[in-house]
């Protein structure tokens, strides 16, 4: 499910918006008023429900071999997407719908430009498609999707490797875990002269 040729995309769960009016999205770290799309290299990162936390990490030219191996190993494809298990049984269930609009009004948001916004209302092209099984979508574009109990080691690991990378709704994620205590005695205070 990606945009054709002249049109972004804008996926969610309510069949039924007819406009697209600018808001303030809180998640997005500005207070403008913005309409949100993606473009075909991006619109992976929406093939979700839209509160799922999510973390993602894809090849980039300077990649080394050694992230590739680590994150993404040898299970095939360029990227890895993962979930917790407690979202498994949404992101099987949800009904997801991808509106097309017009690519004109849009343009980059942020440094990596990972988004598309336009600050103006942005009428859809036409009904909302239905975007189908989003593990079978998953599965036809070559992406594999994993699942952790909890998404923090691997975005960390995300963070600090050479991929390309990003995160969406961790807000929504199970709390960072934290690290594990010693067994035994503390150790004991060091003299400084």
């Amino acid at each position: 499910m990606r945009p054709a040729p002249g049109e972004v995309l804008h996926f969610s769960e309510d069949p039924d918006i007819r406009m697209f009016r600018p808001h303030v999205s809180v998640s997005s770290g500005s207070w403008e008023e913005l309409v949100w799309a993606v473009d075909a290299e991006r619109a992976p990162d929406y093939w979700f429900p839209r509160q799922c936390p999510r973390a993602m990490v894809w090849l980039r030219p300077s990649s080394s071999r050694g992230d590739r191996q680590r994150l993404i190993g040898d299970g095939g494809g360029h990227r890895v997407h993962a979930i917790e298990y407690g979202w498994l049984s949404r992101f099987l269930e949800v009904e997801l719908y991808a509106y097309r609009l017009p690519a004109g009004p849009f343009r980059p948001f942020g440094a990596d430009g990972h988004a598309l916004v336009a600050r103006e209302r942005v009428e859809p092209l036409g009904k909302p498609l239905p975007v189908g099984n989003l593990l079978a979508l998953h599965r036809r574009a070559g992406i594999q999707l994993r699942l952790y109990d909890n998404l923090w080691p691997f975005w960390d690991a995300a963070v600090d490797s050479s991929l390309g990378h990003s995160a969406i709704r961790m807000r929504n994620a199970r709390p960072r875990p934290q690290p594990a205590r010693r067994s035994g005695p503390p150790h004991a205070p060091t003299a400084i002269s």
